[in-house]
């Protein structure tokens, strides 16, 4: 079975692989912890906050926007980002689960 046969997965499966995808890069991670920490921002601040050219940033930006990870407006000729709630929400509760049954389980 190739890694791209998606469709044999549920879509629970592939919205948490497709967000685990977008946080799998330590520019993202740092993209995502900035925008907690201010809140909101525009493009510009994050290339500030990061040692990488507008144009990377921008692309790293596209992949957390189409995960879902964070929602972006336009405010003059800036896009505002911040973080998407919803999607850490799944997430949370993701994560919670895991770590429940690994609580209540052992193995090895």
């Amino acid at each position: 079975m190739g890694a791209s046969k998606t469709e044999h997965f549920t879509e629970k499966q592939n919205q948490i692989a497709t967000i685990m995808k977008a946080l799998g890069h330590p520019a993202r991670v740092a993209i995502i912890e900035y925008l907690l920490e201010v809140n909101a921002c525009i493009c510009g601040d994050i290339v500030n906050e990061l040692p990488l050219s507008q144009p990377t940033v921008s692309q790293h930006l596209k992949e957390l926007k189409n995960a879902g990870l964070i929602k972006g407006n336009i405010e003059g000729n800036s896009i505002c980002y911040c973080i998407d709630e919803n999607v850490f929400s799944i997430l949370k509760s993701y994560f919670s689960n895991i770590v429940l049954t690994v609580n209540e389980k052992r193995c090895c």
